[in-house]
C-alpha cells in the first residue's frame, strides 16, 4: 500500500480545547436555570479560549460559541419573564 494510515492521536492542546467546550456547554446549561449574568460570561470566555486552542476543523469549540450566546439570549429572556434575579 502506498497510503499512509491516518494518525489519530490528539495534540495535548486538542484535549484540552475539547474539555473547555465541554465546561462551556455545561456552565451555558446551568445558566439558563441559575444567574445568568454570572455564568454566561464564564462559559462564552471558555468557549472562545478553546477555539482558538482548536485546530480548524474541529467542531465542539464552534458549537459551544453557538451554543452559549443562544443560551444567553433564552436564559435573560426566561429570568425576565420569570421575574427572576439576573445575578
Amino acid at each position: 500500500m502506498s497510503s499512509t494510515p491516518a494518525s489519530s492521536e490528539q495534540r495535548p492542546s486538542e484535549t484540552a480545547a475539547d474539555f473547555l467546550a465541554v465546561i462551556s456547554l455545561v456552565a451555558s446549561a446551568i445558566a439558563l436555570a441559575y444567574q445568568p449574568v454570572k455564568l454566561i460570561p464564564f462559559a462564552v470566555i471558555l468557549a472562545l479560549i478553546a477555539t482558538g486552542m482548536a485546530p480548524r476543523s474541529s467542531r465542539l469549540p464552534l458549537i459551544a460559541v453557538c451554543f452559549a450566546a443562544v443560551c444567553f439570549v433564552a436564559a435573560m429572556t426566561i429570568a425576565v419573564l420569570t421575574k427572576n434575579p439576573l445575578y
